[in-house]
């Protein structure tokens, strides 16, 4: 950012660029939930009256977000892969180091999905987030893998050759200590039947930065198909325990 720029000068693109998304809306107002403001150190929720105010002939959007890319009636995992999540080339990799690596597919496939909670909803917690959405859809050793990947990946087991990663210091700097609730997961993931399940998302993790990388999804589709168990009515339709989730992330701004 240009630190000589006119702040009304911002403020004025600002407000440009958000009366031209309205305009892309049409006739509906989207409106941003709790956790937005969260974000940006705001503890506040948009008034129905004040945006119903400012909009006097619209009605609040209750489906599919025009700004966004459109989502097939049945939505599948491949078609969030390509209209939802933010950065797949993280998840391609690892699952490539492991496909390279002759893992199994439940590992491989642990790989591909051990971040979507980061690609499609949150950061925090979200080995958790993540293990949530696909828990209905895939063998418990995967779902497992994929919540315990965010204590493990915090303590190093030299066995499998994993270290603390340099780039946790780089990032959160020397002292940083897990907090309780984490080495307390660990504590209890070490012993685990699919511990090894899970230390493989970290190992595999690690080496799967590299912004030059050239990975493809269509790679993975064969494996998605034998270990991902695809609702017929679509991912969000199905009435399963995290059926919401999915619906979340294609209806984000959806009012109620």
């Amino acid at each position: 950012m240009n630190e000589h720029a006119n702040p009304a000068t911002l403020s004025a693109q600002a407000d440009e660029l958000e009366e031209r998304m309205m305009h892309a809306l049409g006739e509906r107002i989207a409106t941003k939930s709790v956790l937005f403001g969260l974000a940006d150190g705001k503890i506040e929720m948009q008034s129905s009256p004040a945006l119903r105010a400012a909009n006097p002939d619209k009605y609040f959007l209750m489906g599919a977000d025009p700004r966004l890319p459109a989502m097939p009636k049945k939505p599948t995992l491949i078609d969030f892969f390509n209209n939802r999540f933010a950065s797949l080339n993280h998840l391609l990799q690892s699952a490539t180091h492991a496909l390279k690596g002759g893992h199994s597919e439940k590992v491989v496939l642990a790989c591909l999905l051990h971040d979507i909670g980061v690609a499609g909803f949150i950061r925090c917690d979200h080995g958790y987030w993540g293990a949530q959405m696909i828990e209905p859809y895939v063998d418990e050793e995967v779902s497992w893998a994929v919540r315990t990947h965010q204590a493990l990946r915090f303590f190093p087991d030299r066995s499998v050759g994993y270290e603390y990663p340099q780039m946790y210091i780089d990032n959160f700097g020397a002292d940083y200590k897990p907090e309780p609730y984490i080495v307390a997961e660990y504590e209890r993931a070490k012993n685990h039947k699919y511990y090894m399940t899970s230390r493989m998302i970290c190992v595999n993790d690690i080496y799967s930065f590299d912004p030059n990388a050239k990975v493809d999804l269509n790679d993975f589709v064969d494996i998605i198909g034998r270990n991902f168990k695809q609702p017929e009515e679509g991912l969000g339709f199905d009435s399963s325990p995290s059926a919401h989730m999915w619906r979340t992330l294609m209806w984000p701004t959806r009012f109620l």
